[in-house]
């Protein structure tokens, strides 16, 4: 009997373990998350469609549902940690099928978002640049350097990674928190009216707003499943997701809640929709402005350069965590599931995703691009409806799984929790694609529209078609999808080895019973005898 190589037996496969706690982790969701850039792109915008009040207490539903998914994905990953996170237990618990294609949306996605990212880069130096020192840089320039910080941060241990994300996600929760504190300090006519938080008229908002409301504000937290990323070089690794993905979440509406309402409560109910139509992206300087010191506002600004930069190593992390993952299983090749020997971090994915990153902004720049703003929204938006289908995908998967192998869980984290997720998360993302056109500010019949469930299907196809080919070419390895590297497979006996020759080992078929469960394969040999 063999077995593909084990983490354990092969240290160089293996992630460094004990690196961070669950508050670091938290912060690294939050910081993938990227409030700042959520704050400036995005509050303007809903807030411009006369919702008031109803932007904050969007965040709020949308962290309900959150905590919800939290539940099963923690309980999934308390059996199982993993650096694959959902593409590990998508495939326990809809089929290895299903899980390569989670890992191709989650790679997907979060690329789209960390290129939407590095556009944002230029954008948001470029008023720094003029003031500070009167030039004007190119975006590829900007870019460029951002990129070259991520992929040195990239290879360093996690610890110091994670510290360096710490400091500038701190600081940039500290100044939304600052510029929430001086808009409540200094409202609008000198007082907080209960109109900055009720909702007099229900009936005014029509409800495709409603639901753009819920989508884009899910669209938000798109980056906190990051955290599941890093279960295997957690302390606790079995309880590390579920604290540092609820904290995630927690962090992450409380700023961004708490912003959207203090803008209402700065600029008046009665005035916040026509002041955000008229700001745009500038609105939250705007509000700065009025009431701080003119080095407050460019610190503003400095900061929401800092939380683009955190949040392209944010993303970065974990994209390499999931080649890792895909890259240990022989999914891919196998240079990628190899650590470095002295910092223990996936050195080769981490090099891969720069490499591949540095790629598409080199042939953006020989193409003469000059993308903007609009641009970054639209990578912004693609990302994250697949983060979003993802989140489905997982919510659906630990539904089953948990409940087809029993385990201590209760009937809460197990069932209730799943399922009011799965539901209102496909609600949710069937929202989003309605009002895609919306989400992106583009006209319905814009190919770009059309191009972005294109993407996503051809996401979940190429998962699917790699499954067929990985398990026609080397049904090994397709056995092992989801399991870690760890799969077990018996081989017949040596010639040297006394007794009757077996015939070749049998190969576990999707239509095997139980064959779509990892956790339950066993692979055997037929007994010897006269037919």
């Amino acid at each position: 009997m063999e077995s593909v190589d084990t983490p354990e037996d092969d240290p160089s496969s293996a992630l460094a373990p004990g690196r961070i706690g669950a508050a670091f982790v938290a912060v690294l969701g939050l910081a993938a998350a990227v409030p700042i850039v959520t704050a400036v792109t995005l509050l303007p915008s809903a807030l411009a469609t006369g919702a008031g009040p109803l932007v904050p207490l969007a965040f709020v539903a949308v962290a309900v549902i959150l905590v919800l998914f939290c539940t099963g994905y923690a309980a999934m990953a308390r059996r199982s940690p993993s650096a694959g996170a959902a593409y590990a237990y998508v495939a326990r618990g809809l089929g290895r099928p299903a899980g390569l294609a989670a890992g191709w949306l989650a790679v997907a996605g979060y690329q789209a978002i960390q290129f939407g990212l590095y556009v944002l880069a230029g954008v948001a130096a470029a008023p720094l640049l003029r003031s500070w020192f009167g030039i004007t840089a190119p975006w590829w320039a900007v870019a460029a350097a951002c990129w070259a910080f991520v992929a040195l941060c990239g290879t360093m241990r996690l610890e110091v990674a994670a510290g360096v994300l710490a400091l500038l996600a701190g600081a940039e929760a500290a100044v939304l928190a600052g510029l929430a504190a001086a808009n409540v300090i200094e409202p609008y006519a000198g007082r907080v009216t209960t109109e900055s938080i009720t909702i007099t008229d229900l009936g005014a908002v029509d409800r495709p707003t409603l639901g753009l409301l819920l989508a884009g504000g899910l669209l938000a937290f798109a980056g906190f499943e990051t955290t599941g990323t890093y279960a295997e070089e957690a302390l606790r690794p079995r309880r590390t997701t579920a604290l540092a993905g609820c904290g995630a979440v927690v962090l992450i509406v409380l700023l961004l809640g708490g912003l959207a309402w203090s803008m209402i409560v700065a600029a008046g109910p009665g005035s916040i929709t026509s002041r955000a139509g008229a700001g745009g992206v500038e609105l939250i300087f705007d509000l700065a402005d009025d009431r701080l010191a003119p080095w407050a506002v460019t610190l503003t600004r400095l900061m929401w350069f800092g939380g683009v930069v955190a949040g392209l190593l944010a993303l970065h992390l974990p994209i390499a965590r999931y080649l890792f993952a895909m890259g240990r299983e022989r999914v891919l090749p196998g240079v990628l599931g190899h650590t470095g020997r002295r910092t223990g971090a996936p050195r080769a994915a981490s090099l891969t995703q720069s490499l591949i990153a540095g790629a598409a902004l080199a042939g953006a720049w020989a193409a003469g691009a000059d993308p903007g703003p609009a641009t970054a929204r639209w990578l912004l938006i693609g990302g994250a409806l697949s983060i979003l289908v993802l989140f489905v995908i997982t919510s659906l998967a630990a539904l089953l799984h948990l409940n087809r192998v029993p385990g201590p869980e209760s009937a809460w984290a197990r069932f209730i929790a799943p399922v009011l997720s799965t539901v209102s998360l496909a609600s949710l993302a069937w929202l989003a694609l309605r009002d895609l056109p919306a989400l992106l500010d583009l006209p319905a019949g814009y190919a770009l529209v059309r191009a972005v469930p294109a993407a996503l299907a051809g996401c979940l196809l190429l998962g699917l078609l790699h499954a067929a080919a990985l398990r026609r070419v080397n049904p090994v390895a397709y056995a092992g999808i989801g399991l870690d590297g760890v799969a077990v497979v018996i081989t017949p006996q040596s010639p040297a080895e006394p007794g009757p020759s077996p015939d070749p080992p049998l190969i576990p078929r999707q239509r095997t019973p139980g064959a779509h469960r990892p956790e339950r394969i066993q692979v055997s040999q037929r007994s010897p005898g006269p037919e």
